[in-house]
């Protein structure tokens, strides 16, 4: 699939994890429990917060994630319009996590989330050869959001 400096994949936007009966019902208690705090505590804010939270966790995780286009070129990384150009990234590091593999970008900007772009194992080379002659490569590992996101399979 690549030509000319150009590399195409397509990759999910994010891993699917599979929920049983239980993580639902633990969603549910822990809903419940807090509601029921809030109520008890006469906190008003908090008790919307978590309907609020619960129904947008419930839409998220219910949701299939995207199937998208990437392009990778001498200018950066594109997916649709979106370009993100070398010059906004530091560096960069790839993952492995139970078989999904993924490029992570270390932004430039102190306070910009990293960038997770996932990939075929048959692109890999092509695609950690291009970054590497853009970016310097360092060793990358889950932060807490991220350990906390996988177990709780979010």
């Amino acid at each position: 699939m690549a030509s000319n400096n150009i590399v195409n994949w397509e990759a999910r936007e994010y891993i699917a994890h599979d929920k049983n009966a239980g993580w639902y019902i633990g969603l549910t208690i822990v809903s419940v429990g807090l509601c029921v705090l809030a109520i008890w505590l006469k906190l008003w804010t908090f008790l919307a917060l978590v309907i609020v939270a619960t129904a947008a966790l419930l839409v998220y995780v219910l949701r299939q994630p995207r199937l998208l286009h990437y392009s990778l070129t001498n200018k950066g990384l594109s997916e649709g319009n979106n370009l993100l150009t070398f010059d906004q990234f530091k560096s960069f590091g790839v993952l492995n996590e139970d078989n999904h593999y993924s490029i992570v970008l270390i932004p430039k900007k102190r306070f910009s989330a990293r960038v997770t772009v996932f990939f075929p194992e048959t692109e890999g080379e092509q695609i950690v050869d291009m970054f590497g002659a853009r970016l310097p490569m360092e060793p990358v590992k889950l932060d807490l959001l991220d350990k906390l996101v996988r177990f709780l399979r979010i």
